[in-house]
């Protein structure tokens, strides 16, 4: 029986289903479309080099060699993929790669799929399913679908493993797809990539916009550039003359919940992007502790313009992590295990200021240097005393925090436009892949 046949006999008419459409197996799709098994749409599968790849490395080599690591959704990393040899990459035809090919993860993240660039023709892979580029589809809109819901759902169907999932091509080949034509699939592989255009435009912008900000801080943190007005040396000053330094309050993650007061865990330190947190808008967010606050002592409490520091990292970058409080309202916030609480003595610092600046490279390069410890990295109170930071006037201060607040007002606009963006193009494979919208 033809897959045409089964679509037929799997299409149950209801008066819910809108006209035009018909219910399959894989969900509401046009009268028109077909539902196709995979090796139905695609004349020829294949399968990457299936041992470790690992004898074939070449430092010398020129040939890529993708393993699925390279591979993410709809875009192949391949400048950080090993090379092998020309003549290593003839002796496994089999697995080599023609632009316009479509490879799937096998092991790992099973199921993430991409389309040969033309600049890979040529290249080899290991580990991957290969579905062999052929006229009677469009090899960008089969990439799209395979990395859509109904795609990845029926990998996880498949799939086994432990340590690592994956899946066999055996397998792969009855995955069931709705199917447009060939025109129509290139009209919805032109307006997701386009929606990915614009994603990847908005990810360099921020990516620039966040190269500007550093080299900005770099300058303005360290007295190299001034702002106009300010003249003058800068005092340097330890951080022990600066601020009173004491520890948090233990206890384990999984005493915290959604009860009691806001605690602030150093792994939320190590987790977030941001410099500081705003109890009053972040709250929320904070897990809690059901203690008392009469056995919590008074420097573990967080007040406006604290700042807290984690005590252990598992890498040398981490070792300076950090978060400026704001905590206008006084609420009740507990600094937790493996914390430094810096208070400040003679609020020589305008708070705006402090996040930004610690993140310098020389403040960085002092944290690594007092820190301790192999596996994990680890920051005594009285080591943090010893490090010092340059101090300009107040009123520079908060020039300096007002350049670098703007910069990071823009960024945080711009991630917000990418994450509508993204939520826009999920929408758009939902309602294009399964002809909820239709382009022709």
């Amino acid at each position: 029986m033809s897959d045409k046949q089964k679509s037929h006999q799997s299409t149950i008419h209801s008066p819910s289903i809108p006209p035009g459409y018909k219910q399959t197996e894989v969900g509401v799709i046009p009268e028109d479309w077909e539902v196709k098994h995979l090796k139905k749409i695609s004349p020829v599968q294949s399968v990457g080099l299936v041992i470790n790849p690992s004898s074939y490395f070449d430092d010398k080599g020129t040939v890529p060699i993708l393993v699925g690591s390279n591979i993410s959704e709809n875009n192949i990393n391949w400048e950080s993929a090993k090379r092998i040899s020309d003549a290593s990459n003839k002796l496994i035809p089999s697995s080599q790669l023609t632009a316009g090919d479509i490879v799937t993860v096998r092991v790992g993240e099973p199921g993430t799929t991409a389309v040969v660039p033309p600049e890979l023709n040529g290249c080899n892979c290991a580990s991957m399913m290969i579905v062999r580029k052929h006229e009677s589809f469009d090899s960008a809109w089969l990439s799209y679908m395979m990395n859509s819901r109904v795609g990845l759902k029926q990998v996880e169907h498949v799939q086994y493993g432990t340590a690592q999932k994956q899946f066999n091509i055996s397998d792969a080949i009855h995955f069931r797809y709705p199917v447009p034509s060939l025109t129509e699939q290139k009209a919805i592989a032109k307006a997701l990539s386009d929606a990915d255009d614009f994603i990847e435009s908005l990810e360099q912008l921020i990516a620039k916009k966040r190269h500007i900000k550093q080299g900005a801080m770099q300058e303005l943190l360290t007295g190299k550039k001034r702002l106009p007005g300010f003249s003058g040396e800068w005092e340097v000053k330890k951080l022990g003359d600066l601020f009173d330094f004491s520890g948090g309050f233990t206890a384990s993650r999984d005493q915290l919940s959604t009860n009691g007061y806001l605690y602030l865990h150093y792994g939320d330190i190590h987790t977030s992007n941001k410099t500081f947190i705003d109890v009053k808008s972040d709250g929320h967010e904070i897990p809690r502790l059901e203690v008392s606050l009469k056995r919590v002592s008074p420097s573990s409490l967080l007040n406006d313009g604290d700042i807290v520091f984690v005590d252990a990292s598992e890498d040398d970058e981490g070792t300076s992590k950090h978060v400026v409080i704001i905590n206008e309202d006084m609420i009740p916030f507990i600094s937790g295990l493996h914390t430094i609480v810096a208070k400040g003595k003679y609020n020589e610092l305008d708070h705006t200021y402090q996040r930004f600046c610690f993140q310098t490279n020389d403040i960085k390069r002092q944290f690594r240097f007092f820190a301790v410890g192999t596996k994990v990295s680890g920051i005594s109170k009285t080591n943090i005393t010893r490090i010092t930071l340059p101090v300009p006037s107040l009123s520079e201060q908060t020039a300096i925090a007002s350049i670098l607040s703007d910069m990071d007002a823009e960024i945080d606009a711009l991630e917000a436009k990418l994450i509508k963006a993204r939520q826009i193009k999920q929408g758009m494979m939902h309602n294009l892949l399964t002809g909820r919208i239709r382009l022709v």
